[in-house]
C-alpha cells in the first residue's frame, strides 16, 4: 500500500456513485430492464458498469447507441429514470471499507459531506436509506446549483454549507469531471481508483493530486490511519 505524509484539511468531500457507494448493480439493472421492454437482450455487467458515473445520459448511450441532442434520447432518459426510480435501493451498497473510513475520518474531527451529479430526488433517498443523512455535513447534488460539475459551482457550494474555506477541503472522486471540478474550485482532489472511471484518459492522466487505489489509502493520505 502505498505510503503518504499527512496531509491537513477540515472537510473531505465525496462523489456518491463509484466513490461512496456501489450503485452500479441498480443503475445496470435499470438499464437493462428498459433494454427488455424493447425487446433487447440484457448487456452485460462490464459494459455498462464503466458509464454508471455518467448517469442517465452514460446508461442511456451504452444501452441504446442515443446522444443527447438525437430524437429518441428524453423519451429514453425519461424512462430509464423512472425504472431506476424504482430499484434505488435493492442492490446498492456503501463500498466495502468505506463504513470504516467514514467513522475514522470522524473520530478524527474531520467532516464529511457528498458532492454529486445525481438529481436531488435520487440522492436524499440514498443517502437516507444507506443511513448516512446524521452523519454528512453537506449535501449537494446535480440539481442544487445552476451548475454541475466538471462546474466548479457544487463544490463550493459544499464548501459554504460547511462555512470552510475551499482550500481546506479535499474532494475525491472516480470521474475525470470530478477531478476537474475540484481543481477549479481550489481544493484538492483525489482520485478514486476503486470507482466506475468511465472511459477515455486512464486514471492516473486525470491530474489529480494523488490516485487512491483502495479506500484505506484515504486514510493514509490524510495521517489517520
Amino acid at each position: 500500500m502505498p505510503q503518504y505524509s499527512p496531509h491537513r484539511c477540515d472537510a473531505v468531500l465525496f462523489d456518491l456513485d463509484g466513490t461512496l457507494v456501489d450503485s452500479a448493480p441498480d443503475l445496470a439493472g435499470a438499464a437493462n430492464d428498459l433494454r427488455a421492454t424493447h425487446g433487447l437482450p440484457p448487456l452485460e455487467f462490464g459494459q455498462l458498469r464503466p458509464m454508471v458515473g455518467a448517469g442517465a445520459r452514460g446508461m442511456v448511450g451504452v444501452a441504446f447507441g442515443v446522444k443527447p441532442g438525437e430524437p429518441a434520447f428524453e423519451a429514453l432518459r425519461d424512462a430509464f429514470l423512472d425504472r431506476y426510480a424504482q430499484r434505488l435501493l435493492q442492490h446498492t451498497r456503501v463500498f466495502d471499507r468505506m463504513h470504516a473510513v467514514l467513522a475514522t475520518i470522524e473520530q478524527a474531527g474531520l467532516r464529511w459531506g457528498i458532492v454529486t451529479n445525481k438529481a436531488m430526488r435520487f440522492t436524499e433517498p440514498i443517502v437516507a436509506g444507506l443511513q448516512l443523512s446524521s452523519r454528512v455535513a453537506a449535501l449537494v447534488a446535480g440539481d442544487t446549483t445552476p451548475h454541475a460539475k466538471p462546474h466548479p459551482a457544487p463544490l463550493l457550494e459544499a464548501a459554504r454549507q460547511m462555512a470552510l474555506a475551499p482550500v481546506r477541503c479535499v474532494y475525491v472522486g472516480d470521474d475525470h469531471r470530478d477531478v476537474q471540478a475540484g481543481r477549479a474550485a481550489g481544493m484538492t482532489t483525489l482520485a478514486a481508483a476503486w470507482g466506475y472511471l468511465g472511459t477515455g484518459a486512464t486514471v492516473h492522466e486525470w491530474g489529480a493530486d494523488q490516485v487512491l487505489d483502495v479506500p484505506d489509502d484515504l486514510l493514509n493520505w490524510l495521517g489517520v490511519a
